[in-house]
């Protein structure tokens, strides 16, 4: 099966991707260096993956942060295995490291109608993150139904604008299929309508 025949357009090549993840990343390091004294592993910032579909994103980001940092996954379900957000995140795995006093940083696939987002910056907060930002792929401010509140000093860091399409690749999926194209493209909607 050629998922390249799958796809309606690309929106953005492996190449823009490579480029825009070297730009948030020396974005970050130039932040948290000026913010903290980064050669202290209490003030290394603690990137949080949310998994499954921030993967790829995450390994790429966190080679080119030229900072000490940690990194953990959190697993919040929200899509099941449909195409519209339900609304109603969950954790169905948790942190294993300590974020309290510390600064956290959210690494997103897509940012779509911020229930997710907004859930998991609550919930860092109530474990008493010092700070968090959020840096994602994606974010398609015409799906937002809820804004979400950074924390602290928190910052929003983010790769691309996405308009209103359904999108897979560069680890967005669809039904667990699609995270590994070098790419992020619109899905045709035949094959998920």
């Amino acid at each position: 099966m050629d998922l390249n025949s799958h796809i309606e357009k690309i929106l953005w090549t492996d190449q823009e991707i490579s480029q825009r993840v070297s730009e948030l990343a020396s974005q970050i390091t130039q932040d948290f260096s000026t913010n903290s004294d980064s050669s202290s592993s209490s003030s290394a910032p603690i990137i949080v993956g949310v998994a499954t579909g921030a993967f790829l994103f995450l390994a790429d980001l966190v080679r080119k942060i030229q900072l000490p940092i940690s990194v953990d996954f959190v697993r919040i379900e929200s899509y099941g295995s449909g195409t519209v957000s339900c609304g109603k995140p969950k954790i169905t795995c948790d942190l294993k490291i300590d974020v309290r006093d510390k600064h956290v940083i959210v690494v997103e696939d897509i940012v779509d109608t911020g229930s997710t987002l907004s859930f998991l910056i609550e919930y860092l907060k109530s474990k008493g993150s010092l700070s968090v930002s959020v840096c994602t792929l994606l974010d398609k401010p015409a799906r937002r139904k809820v804004n979400f509140e950074l924390v602290g000093s928190g910052k929003f860091y983010c790769g691309f604008e996405c308009p209103d399409y359904f999108v897979v690749g560069y680890g967005l999926d669809f039904a667990e299929l699609y995270r590994n194209l070098p790419y992020v493209g619109v899905l045709k909607p035949e094959l998920y309508q």
